[in-house]
């Protein structure tokens, strides 16, 4: 009998319970530090590490690699479950798992098995993409420069999410060579790497969004990626742990609203019953709540599962399969993101209709809920999103698969 030796499996899913059940007890941890972490705006170095640790970074590699071999779907499920216990957490490593995410997406070779093994060994991977200041729309300032035989990175990034806590980080740049745009993967800890925790938003304040600047940064030749070969599901991917990270912020403050209610002591004399946890109208509050976060959740896991059908397709040789996969992973993330968005917000302003006076104190933080769906939801702009869908539905429009921000050029 002819041995068979596999040449790229693939990452199409394992028993979940099993796998989510070798994280549980760090996203436990993770949740009770979560309220300190906040009011004392600690960013969350320890927690991470406490992932990378435990392989999570690598539940996307294939497990004859060493990895998890989860699905789309099953990463997205755990990233909901790390973000009820901190929302910042997953969008901190959201950058790494985009990274993963075309790596498993590349032709088999061995550059791509020495990322699995990074990645397998723990190494996290942040994100630096976007220019702010005196840039205009389309243009990439950021460049990379050959050298000999590597390369050097030279720009400033800002909302680079999760690099302060990275191992390499993935810039997007020009080649100062050709003009063409690229990925350039660089170790984050090197002489010329400079992190900034300068990220001063009103939500999501400790995913380390702040500035990375690269002042003759070494790359590898390598890793100087063309941007054209990068996974075609990639706005959708992105969306999609945005979505995971507000139907975890969503399942967080209804566990803190029940708790609240459940534990209240105080009643008023105009209330419907001796206790707060039995009164019918504040009851009807919890269970709205309830319901607009399951519809989140709901929403958000099956926009999932188109991503997965694009990955699959990749491999599977049949070019108009694949296309209609990455339309339907684009336009399924977009109309998710329409009303997820609306879901979350509702349900963490909605809860304090069921509270009172003193559960808006500082000590509770409970306004983190809000502020953190909040910020997340200002990411990628609802209303474009709702209007490529529109034009799809309508008109059979194809939507954008990659999008910049810069200043007009009018």
């Amino acid at each position: 009998m002819t041995e068979q030796h596999v040449i790229n499996p693939l990452s199409t899913g394992v028993d979940y319970p099993t796998l989510a059940a070798r994280f549980r007890p760090i996203f436990q941890r993770i949740a009770d530090g979560a309220v300190e972490r906040e009011q004392s705006r600690t960013l969350p170095h320890e927690p991470i590490q406490w992932l990378k640790e435990a392989g999570f970074g690598a539940v996307r590699v294939p497990v004859e690699y060493g990895g998890g071999g989860a699905s789309l779907p099953q990463l997205f499920e755990l990233l909901i479950e790390l973000a009820e216990a901190d929302s910042n957490v997953p969008q901190a490593l959201r950058g790494h798992f985009a990274f993963a995410e075309d790596r498993l997406n590349a032709p088999p070779s061995a550059g791509r098995d020495l990322w699995f093994k990074r990645f397998v060994d723990g190494d996290i991977v942040g994100c630096a993409w976007t220019e702010i200041g005196n840039v205009a729309i389309g243009d990439v300032v950021t460049q990379v420069s050959p050298d000999g035989d590597r390369w050097k990175l030279n720009g400033e990034k800002f909302y680079s999410t999760g690099s302060i806590f990275a191992d390499w980080i993935d810039v997007y740049a020009q080649r100062s060579d050709t003009g063409g745009d690229v990925i350039a993967a660089t170790r984050a800890r090197q002489p010329g790497v400079v992190h900034s925790d300068d990220w001063d938003g009103f939500g999501q304040r400790t995913t380390g969004s702040g500035t990375s600047r690269f002042t003759d940064a070494v790359v590898d030749t390598e890793n100087v990626i063309d941007f054209a070969s990068r996974f075609k599901y990639q706005t959708a991917f992105y969306q999609l742990v945005l979505l995971a990270s507000l139907a975890g912020i969503g399942r967080a403050a209804l566990r803190d609203l029940a708790h609240q209610v459940r534990s209240r002591k105080r009643i008023y004399s105009h209330g419907n019953a001796a206790h707060v946890s039995q009164d019918a109208q504040v009851l009807q509050v919890v269970g709205e709540v309830a319901a607009l976060v399951y519809a989140a959740e709901a929403s958000a896991l099956k926009a999932t599962l188109p991503a997965q059908r694009a990955y699959v397709a990749r491999f599977g040789g049949d070019d108009a399969v694949e296309r209609e996969a990455n339309v339907a992973a684009e336009i399924e993330s977009a109309t998710a993101q329409v009303v997820v968005s609306g879901l979350i917000q509702r349900a963490t302003s909605e809860l304090f209709n069921a509270l009172g006076a003193s559960d808006v104190r500082q000590g509770k933080a409970l306004d983190r809920h809000w502020r953190n769906a909040r910020t997340v939801s200002s990411h990628n702009p609802v209303i474009y999103k709702a209007r490529i869908v529109g034009d799809w539905v309508v008109n059979g429009v194809e939507p954008p698969f990659v999008w910049q921000i810069g200043n007009g050029r009018g």
